[in-house]
């Protein structure tokens, strides 16, 4: 099957989707299928051979986070000459609802597409705004996936239809078989407590852990806090510094590093305070058998079961932070079985099992089909109007979504 994978965000700081955009195509290839990404990137960034670069992107602050995008005329061009020579028999869009690359696939492509969505939120006046031109467009896409129950929530809410869902997928024992590092690993005494996010997005929850630190270093002196990630942060780390030697700053991590970390601490905390619609890096400490201590926003409260495959505490608490972590690390044997419950559960996260699933809808998909992906002879007329909401979403230019989401 020749696939075509359209990534709507830069390949040139890689987050959530972009690696879920490249561990599909990497076991979509492995499977003997053929796969061409179709993403933005820097001429001088290092992507796959796969990947074909739509070039420089624009930062927009987009729900809670940043979003590296790109837009417009000349890059529509490279898209339709994407889908002309590709000869796909199927094309697979990710977020297709923001104005990017993805927005542009649908609306050159004719043919059988599926669509997977990944964005959680409670309100948003740019989808609000936007969803008259775009929601026609649903109709183009013949599979939707879900990448969690937050996920097909928003677009059950905001644009209508529904999904199937379709989880993000994790190489389990990437994780499960990492080294553990000495200068990472606790014992009783000195327990060790690692932070993975962007430092500098309030949404991830630096500012809540560094205000739990106080509480735990007052039961645990010799505990340990590893902040891994990029992002400056000056406040919070002006904040943590008062804990000296207490809290370590990793800076950005590698792939290998982050499953050795994993691996080696006592405990994983996730704060973020929203706009997550899943959780993969909850999977990825599980896998790799850290105990996760997470808020119990939504995505969260899934993943982890409730509760029985990792501890929660209240979203945006710091003392219910403190008093989660100083309960777990002061009960190491009773969490014992969380972190076996959680080790067992994550499998079915596996992208072995992760890409059965979407080959299972690329087959729906194709079974009703009746031809292979093409230009749509109406979208030369159609990009006006296009770029025309997308102008009124974004103020006439890019800047943005920016202050454009709402969130209770």
């Amino acid at each position: 099957m020749r696939v075509g994978i359209v990534c709507p965000y830069s390949f040139d700081a890689p987050g959530g989707v972009q690696f879920h955009v490249r561990d599909l195509a990497e076991e979509l290839i492995r499977r003997g299928h053929t796969v061409s990404v179709l993403a933005p990137a820097e001429d001088s960034t290092p992507v796959p051979d796969y990947v074909v670069s739509t070039g420089r992107t624009v930062a927009i602050p987009y729900n809670g986070s940043v979003a590296r995008l790109n837009f417009g005329p000349v890059v529509a061009g490279r898209v339709r000459r994407w889908v002309e020579q590709g000869d796909f028999d199927l094309l697979h869009i990710h977020e297709p609802m923001i104005p990017s690359l993805s927005m542009l696939a649908l609306w050159v492509a004719d043919g059988p597409v599926v669509a997977t969505f990944h964005t959680s939120m409670e309100r948003s006046r740019a989808l609000q705004a936007i969803s008259p031109v775009v929601v026609p467009m649903l109709e183009k896409i013949t599979g939707r996936i879900a990448v969690s129950e937050e996920a097909r929530r928003t677009l059950v809410q905001h644009l209508g239809g529904d999904a199937v869902v379709v989880p993000n997928g994790v190489y389990v024992d990437r994780f499960a078989g990492a080294a553990r590092r000495p200068e990472w690993e606790g014992s009783d005494a000195r327990p060790t407590v690692a932070f993975l996010g962007r430092l500098d997005e309030p949404r991830k929850g630096l500012p809540i852990l560094a205000e739990a630190v106080g509480p735990v270093l007052a039961e645990f002196p010799g505990a340990r806090f590893l902040v891994a990630g990029r992002g400056e942060a000056a406040q919070e780390r002006a904040a943590l510094a008062r804990y000296g030697d207490a809290v370590t700053f990793l800076g950005g991590v590698s792939d290998e590093d982050k499953a050795s970390l994993f691996a080696s601490v006592d405990a994983y905390v996730a704060p973020q305070t929203g706009g997550e619609s899943f959780g993969i890096v909850l999977v990825e400490a599980m896998s790799a058998g850290s105990l996760v201590v997470a808020a119990d926003i939504p995505a969260f409260q899934a993943v982890l079961d409730g509760g029985r495959l990792g501890r929660l505490f209240s979203r945006g608490d710091p003392l219910s932070l403190g008093r989660t972590l100083v309960e777990v690390l002061g009960d190491r044997a009773g969490t014992v079985p969380v972190v076996e419950r959680a080790a067992s559960a994550v499998r079915r996260y596996d992208w072995s099992t992760v890409t059965s699933q979407v080959l299972a809808v690329y087959d729906m998909v194709l079974s009703t089909a009746h031809a292979r992906v093409s230009e749509d002879p109406r979208s030369r007329t159609m990009f006006g109007r296009l770029r025309a909401a997308s102008k009124a979403v974004t103020g006439g230019g890019i800047q943005a979504l920016s202050g454009g989401e709402e969130r209770s």
